[in-house]
């Protein structure tokens, strides 16, 4: 499968996520036909345009922790924008059982 097609079958994935919902990169992978990719999952969303419509904030680490370098401009951003769908995050990290999506 070529870079381009993967990318798209990430791209379709995280765009399925639903508001108020997260998934783990992991789970993104295993959901494009991707298993053991999590880490293409973070690579392509760090290279997402400037004012990309995807929803790549409702994609976290397997942890429940945001994955971004604490206090930087992406992780205030991404915590803002998980909080405004009402998605509560403490010390860091979403609760997994109450918030992982489940397609």
């Amino acid at each position: 499968m070529d870079d381009l097609t993967s990318k798209q079958r990430l791209y379709s994935i995280i765009q399925q996520i639903p508001k108020g919902r997260v998934a783990t990169y992991g789970q993104v992978a295993e959901l494009a036909g991707l298993p053991g990719c999590a880490r293409m999952v973070g690579r392509t969303l760090s290279q997402l345009p400037a004012g990309s419509q995807l929803p790549w904030h409702r994609v976290i680490a397997a942890s429940g922790k945001i994955s971004l370098p604490e206090n930087s401009d992406s992780f205030i951003e991404q915590r803002q924008r998980l909080a405004d769908e009402g998605i509560r995050v403490t010390k860091n990290r979403v609760n997994l059982s109450t918030r992982q999506w489940q397609p």
